[in-house]
Order: structure tokens, then C-alpha cells, then sequence
């Protein structure tokens, strides 16, 4: 079909296309009128992501997550916060209203459900792009009413968002109370087991006694030590001649006695050569000289026998540094296990004030968050009662109405065409049956040919029109 051909249709067929447009733009206007009018009211939250929390310190990144945002969006659709509204505005109060919630559901769910999905068929919640601004709109019968329901599903969000926010918080401080009354418990126990084991085992000061002890230890070996080299000088010197011991060799009695001994043995001699054998002078000096000896011989004796004395008493007192070590040892050995048992005391009150200290900074900063009145996310505006309808939108309704009625128009004309097709031009004769046009004769040539009675008008192919 050509665009002339369509012209031609539509200009044969105007009757239907503006008889449908009429129809169309009828019924638009009849909507218009009768249908309920329809108010909106919206209101604007800001969820702000910078904001650190008060308590935490910490907050989020400054690109918010679509996730995010996405979340927001269906908790302020949810049946939560509608049914927080339906308390707020006091929807559930008064039996025309459990009347109608019977009537529609038979009694089945609960009252506030059934209002709350009421509510939520008026509701649109949006999502500001590249922002992070949510608009909440509501739509109703009633201007006053629209605007109040909007502005209560904003505050209502906002007391969810903070119900969200603290809410666990409160039941995590709760189970840290707990956690820290347990761990004061065992740092107590752990104090006491401490105490009870200090005072069990006398100790003050566990690394000052064992420093004390430690050196006593370290006295007594220098003791048995040196005790030792005194009893082995001892014994070498009593296994010695008498003559050649130090002590001998270095008295000076005996080194007297050993030259006077020498002066009479040479005066001896000397009267045994002058006076002989028999004199008095020589048997007086024989009796001194004796003398000499005798006491030499005891000093020496003396020396001999203070040397086995020292070696004894050395030898005892060897034993007993030796005992004394010994029993300092075991002591030092002792205090050190006590030691070693102490600082397992000691660690177990360590590692409970520890993790006491961790549990009660978390229960503070969790009772401080179960606290908290502010969340992150703010009213932007208040919903007011709008002055005009949002639908229907009668103007709008007859522009649409005249563009489809048109269209539909158009339709029906091409319908019925097509349903009983009819020639409209030259060029349909060409089309329909394959001939040449000899000639074309005009529509007012045809009338005024019939009015003066010149019969029928003969077409090329023999037949009469």
C-alpha cells in the first residue's frame, strides 16, 4: 500500500477514525470525571554515610553501596515499619475498623498486618539517583491523610533505624554483663589461689628470697671451697717429715733452738778434744745440749700434731660446708619450684584480669551504643497537605486519549478497508487486476454523466459501473 492509497482510505473512512476519537476522548473524560481523586504527599530522608558513630568512631566509606541504599529502601516498605505507622496514627483503635478487617479476612493474620498492607498499596519508596537522599511518597484519598501517613513512615523508619541500630547492641551488653561477672569471678578465684599458695608457703617476695638464697648458696661453696684447699695443704704438710713442714722451717724457736743446738754440739766437740770425756764442763754441756734436743723435738712435735689438728678440724668442717651446701641446694631447688608454681599463679591472674578488662571495655562500649538517640540518617523535609490531585489528570488523560483514539482510529478504518476493499484510484485498478488506465473520469464527471441519464459507464475490461 502506498502512502496515497492510505491518504485515500483515511479520507474515506474519516466518519470512523473521528467517530473512535470521539469515543476515546468520551470515555477520558468520563474517567476524569468520575473516577476518586487521588492526593500525593511526599517527604525526603538523607542517609548520611560520613557521620561517624559516637561510640564505635568508626564509619562508613563515602561512596555509599547501591546495597545499601537498596536495604534502606525495603526495611522503609516492610511490614515493620508499617505496622509501626499503624500504631503511630492509631489506625488499629475502634471496632468499625476490626469490623471491616473481619469482614475482609474472615479473621485470619492480625489486625495490624491487614493494615499494614493497606498502607503499603499507597506507598512508593524511591531512591534519589546519585545521591543518597530517599523520597518517600504516599498516595490516598485524602490530602490531610496522605500527608500524615507520609510523614509517619518517616519518622517511623527513623525509629526502626534506630531500634536496628540499638537493639543488638542491647542484647550484646546484656551478654557482656554477664561475660564480665563470670570473669570477675575467675579473677577473683585466681587472686585467691594466688594468696592462699603465698601464704601456705611464706613467701613475700619470691625473687628476693631466691636472689638471698642463691647467694648464701654461692657463700658457702666459696666456704667449702677454701675449706677444702686449707684440708689438702693440712694433709699434704701431715704426710710431710716433720723437719721439712713450712711451719718447722719457719718457726723461730725451732730455728733458735737448732743454732744453740749447733753452738754446743760444737762446744761439745771441742771440750771432748780439750777437757776429754770425763769432765764436768763436758758432761754439763752434754746435759744442755740434751736439753736442746729434747725441746726441739717436742716443739717439733708440737708443730706435727697442730698441722694433724687443723687437718681434722679442716676435715669436719669440710663435711659439714658440704652438708650445708647440700641443704642450701635443696632450698635454693624449692624456692625455685615454689617460684615456678607462684608464676603460674601469677599468669592465671594476668591472663584473667586481662580478658576481665577486655570483657568489661566491650560491655561499656556496647551499653553505650544500646544507649545511643542518633542515627545516621536525618528528615530532609516535612510532607504537607498538596493543594491539587495527582490523578486522574484530566488533561493529560484527554491528550493520551486523543493520541490512542487516533491511532485506534486509523485502525478500524484499515480494518474495515481491508474487510470490503474498494477502489480508490487509478492506481488500484492497476494493482488489483494487472490492466492498463485508458483514462481516468473524476467523481463529478460520474455524477453529472448519471444526472443527465447517459447510462452506465463502460469500463475497459467490457464490464458497466
Amino acid at each position: 500500500m502506498t502512502i496515497k492509497q492510505f491518504l485515500l482510505i483515511l479520507r474515506a473512512r474519516y466518519q470512523v477514525i473521528l467517530l473512535v476519537l470521539a469515543l476515546a476522548i468520551a470515555a477520558a473524560l468520563a474517567a476524569g470525571l468520575l473516577l476518586p481523586r487521588k492526593y500525593t504527599a511526599q517527604t525526603s530522608l538523607l542517609i548520611d554515610v560520613r557521620a561517624p558513630d559516637p561510640v564505635a568512631g568508626a564509619g562508613m566509606s563515602g561512596v555509599i553501596a547501591p546495597s545499601y541504599m537498596a536495604t534502606q529502601v525495603d526495611i522503609i516498605g516492610g511490614d515493620l515499619v508499617a505496622q509501626r505507622v499503624v500504631k503511630m496514627l492509631k489506625l488499629d483503635v475502634g471496632e468499625e475498623v476490626r469490623a471491616d478487617w473481619l469482614k475482609a479476612t474472615d479473621g485470619r493474620g492480625t489486625l495490624e498486618g491487614w493494615l499494614a498492607k493497606n498502607l503499603q498499596g499507597g506507598l512508593l519508596v524511591q531512591p534519589s539517583r546519585e545521591s543518597n537522599v530517599i523520597n518517600i511518597t504516599y498516595k490516598g484519598d485524602n490530602p490531610e491523610n496522605v500527608a500524615q501517613v507520609a510523614n509517619a513512615f518517616a519518622q517511623a523508619y527513623l525509629d526502626t533505624n534506630l531500634l536496628l541500630k540499638t537493639e543488638p547492641a542491647r542484647l550484646y551488653a546484656s551478654w557482656f554483663d554477664e561475660q564480665t561477672k563470670l570473669s570477675r569471678t575467675k579473677l577473683e578465684e585466681a587472686q585467691a589461689r594466688l594468696s592462699d599458695y603465698q601464704q601456705k608457703a611464706g613467701i613475700v617476695s619470691a625473687d628476693e628470697r631466691v636472689d638471698y638464697e642463691t647467694a648464701k648458696l654461692s657463700q658457702i661453696s666459696a666456704q667449702l671451697t677454701t675449706v677444702q684447699g686449707e684440708t689438702t695443704d693440712s694433709q699434704s704438710k701431715r704426710n710431710a717429715r716433720g723437719d721439712t713442714v713450712a711451719e718447722v722451717m719457719q718457726s723461730s724457736l725451732i730455728n733458735s733452738l737448732k743454732g744453740d743446738i749447733a753452738r754446743l754440739e760444737a762446744k761439745v766437740s771441742e771440750n771432748n778434744i780439750n777437757l776429754g770425756v770425763n769432765h764436768p764442763l763436758r758432761q754439763r754441756a752434754e746435759a744442755e745440749l740434751a736439753s736442746l734436743r729434747s725441746r726441739l723435738a717436742s716443739e717439733s712435735s708440737r708443730i706435727s700434731a697442730s698441722i694433724e689438728t687443723a687437718y681434722r678440724v679442716g676435715k669436719d668442717r669440710e663435711r659439714e660446708l658440704q652438708g650445708a651446701v647440700g641443704a642450701q641446694k635443696a632450698r635454693v631447688l624449692a624456692l625455685n619450684k615454689q617460684r615456678d608454681e607462684l608464676n603460674v599463679y601469677r599468669r592465671d591472674v594476668e591472663a584473667a584480669q586481662r580478658a576481665y578488662e577486655t570483657v568489661s571495655q566491650s560491655a561499656s562500649q556496647t551499653r553505650l551504643q544500646s544507649l545511643t538517640n542518633q542515627t545516621n540518617v536525618s528528615r530532609l523535609n516535612t510532607a504537607t497537605a498538596p493543594l491539587d490531585t495527582s490523578s486522574p489528570q484530566v488533561s493529560t488523560s484527554l491528550l493520551i486519549a486523543a493520541f490512542m483514539g487516533t491511532l485506534l482510529g486509523i485502525g478500524c478504518a484499515l480494518v474495515l478497508e481491508l474487510m470490503n476493499r474498494r477502489v480508490r484510484s487509478s492506481d488500484d485498478i492497476l494493482q488489483m487486476l494487472d490492466l492498463p488506465v485508458l483514462a481516468n473520469i473524476s467523481s463529478n464527471n460520474i455524477k453529472r454523466s448519471m444526472i443527465r441519464g447517459h447510462g452506465r459507464l463502460a469500463l475497459p475490461n467490457g464490464s458497466a459501473a
